[in-house]
Formats: C-alpha cells, sequence, structure tokens
C-alpha cells in the first residue's frame, strides 16, 4: 500500500481523537450560548472533570465510574455558572474566568493532597479507560485495498465516547431545529421577554440549557483523561476550552458546522505533532515551540480572515430582568 496514503489516513486517525474534547466543549457551549448565556468557563469544567474522571477512576476502577464523577463535577460548576450569571444576573464573563481560576488551581492541590504525585492522579490502565472499539469485520476486511484499510485504520478502533461525540452533532441538530425544547431554545437567546410572554420560564430554560453544557463538558474531561491519556495531569486541556469558543463562533452557533470547524483544528494539532522533529520543505528545521503553536496561530488567522460577520444570539449575555 502507497505510503504516502497510509500516512493520510493516520493523520485523519488522529484528528478524529485529538477533535474530540474540542467536540464536545463546542456543542456544550452552543446549549448555553443559544439560550443567551455566555460560558468562557468550558475550560474550567473540562478541567475538573478530567481531574474528577480520572480520579474516580483510579479509586474504584472503573471508567464507568470516572465518567459518572466527571459528569457530575461538571454539571456542579455549570449550575454554579448559572446560580451567579441567571439568578443573580452577574457579569457571565467574570463568572466564566472564576470558574477557569478556580478549577486550575483546585485540580492541582486535591491532586497533590489525595494521590502525593505533583497534582497528577496515578495512571490508569486499559481496564479503567475507555479503549477502542472495534468495529464487526474490522480485522478481516484490513487487507481490503484502500476501503478495508480506512475502514479498520479510520472508522474502527475509536473508543465509545468518539462514536458518542458525532453521534451528539447530529442529535443537538435534532434538538436546536426539530423540537419544541429546541425552538425554545433559540427563541429565548433572542427575545426572552417574548418567551416569558409566552408563559414559558425564561429562568428555568437557561439552567437546563447550563446543564447540558455541563454534560457535555463533562464528556470532553473525560474523554481527555481516560480516552486520549491514561490520567490527569495538571492544565491537561492547554485551552482547549478557548479554542471549542472560537470553533463554536466560526461556526455561527451551528452544531454540524460547529464539528467541521473541530475536525479542522484537530487536523491542523495533528499534522503540527506528524511535522515535530521535521524539517520542512525550503524552510529546513523548524523549533518545536512553533510547531506546538502552529494551530492556534492557524486558528486566529481562520477566524480573523475567513469567518465573515458572526452575529451572536442577541440576548446573550444580557440578564433577562422579568417585566412587571
Amino acid at each position: 500500500m502507497d505510503q504516502a496514503f497510509v500516512v493520510l489516513i493516520q493523520i485523519l486517525d488522529s484528528t478524529i481523537r485529538l477533535s474530540i474534547p474540542l467536540m464536545f466543549a463546542c456543542l456544550a457551549g452552543l446549549y448555553s450560548e443559544r439560550a443567551g448565556v455566555f460560558d468562557i468557563g468550558l475550560e474550567g469544567k473540562m478541567l475538573a472533570a478530567a481531574f474528577a474522571g480520572a480520579a474516580a477512576a483510579a479509586v474504584y476502577g472503573s471508567a464507568w465510574i470516572g465518567l459518572c464523577f466527571a459528569v457530575m463535577v461538571s454539571v456542579a460548576l455549570a449550575l454554579v455558572h448559572g446560580f451567579a450569571s441567571i439568578t443573580n444576573r452577574g457579569n457571565q464573563i467574570v463568572s466564566g474566568v472564576a470558574i477557569n481560576f478556580i478549577a486550575a488551581g483546585t485540580t492541582v492541590i486535591l491532586g497533590q493532597a489525595w494521590f502525593a504525585q505533583g497534582g497528577r492522579t496515578p495512571s490508569l490502565s486499559a481496564e479503567t479507560r475507555f479503549t477502542g472499539v472495534h468495529l464487526p469485520f474490522a480485522q478481516e476486511l484490513r487487507e481490503v485495498p484502500i476501503v478495508g484499510y480506512i475502514y479498520y485504520e479510520l472508522i474502527s478502533g475509536h473508543s465509545m465516547l468518539v462514536y458518542l461525540a458525532f453521534a451528539t452533532v447530529a442529535f443537538t441538530w435534532w434538538v436546536l431545529f426539530r423540537t419544541r425544547f429546541g425552538l425554545r431554545l433559540r427563541a429565548v437567546g433572542e427575545n426572552p421577554a417574548a418567551v416569558d410572554t409566552a408563559g414559558i420560564s425564561v429562568t428555568w430554560l437557561r439552567y437546563r440549557a447550563v446543564i447540558c453544557t455541563g454534560i457535555l463538558c463533562g464528556f470532553a474531561g473525560a474523554y481527555l483523561s481516560m480516552g486520549l491519556g491514561a490520567g490527569f495531569v495538571k492544565d491537561m486541556t492547554a485551552g482547549r476550552g478557548y479554542i471549542a469558543l472560537a470553533a463554536l463562533i466560526f461556526a455561527k452557533w451551528k452544531p454540524v458546522p460547529a464539528m467541521f470547524a473541530c475536525l479542522l483544528f484537530g487536523f491542523l494539532d495533528a499534522v503540527s505533532i506528524r511535522l515535530q522533529g521535521s524539517p520542512l520543505p525550503i524552510i529546513g528545521p523548524v523549533p518545536t515551540q512553533l510547531m506546538q503553536a502552529l494551530p492556534y496561530i492557524l486558528t486566529v488567522i481562520l477566524l480573523a480572515g475567513f469567518i465573515g460577520k458572526a452575529i451572536p444570539p442577541r440576548a446573550g449575555g444580557v440578564p433577562y430582568v422579568k417585566e412587571r
């Protein structure tokens, strides 16, 4: 089989794996921002969920228990954000930044106090992680030219959370554009007064959106520490929450374009990892730090030059005060 084809498939395989936490986080932000609640705290919720999931999996010896703890911690932080910005009508940006700082500090302190490994959790075994799932006939079709190798290497072999992420994209599209809840969610982000006039609780609707955000951030964090990695390390989210927000703006708050935006960043990340230590044509050797920063640089360029005009929900970031 052609070596260039094999390398391309391997890069695309890495693209999928690296884009999954972004995809979960981007969809999480989509729910809350469509409801009018800006959430810059995606990074903090992902980080806290990654720690909670890895810690619980290490203690209880089960990836499923770890996933439950990751979701619970993330939802708890999402409710804190909701309480500050919805109930108390606080500044949503300040609340989100506070969650990021709290998660960054607390995860390291608790990790050191509980496991005494410099803020890390113990390394997780294969039994306590979400390992790859081989789809039917993947091994048998491996030797089939092109199609068989694509099925074996690119489509099969991912963890359950990878397939769940792509299913969540379709589910989110269906919820937003084909259900009553989605219609109300979009309406409350555009004109909450009209929703209130129709007898629908703006507060409860926004809280449900925030809870959805917490659940998806929990999946993102759990995948980072129990799927992509084998335990928690300090600041392992590495800015993915902010990149997810950028992807959400790039996709103009739509689920399917959001998926492609996350895959784009995952592709850039995969290429940068592949090229580390390798000289580039004409340019020659490139510092490793520049290759690591390349996905972020290109993301900024894409957002600045190719996004066009992105109009957020009109009521986004504005606390709703019920008219008397």
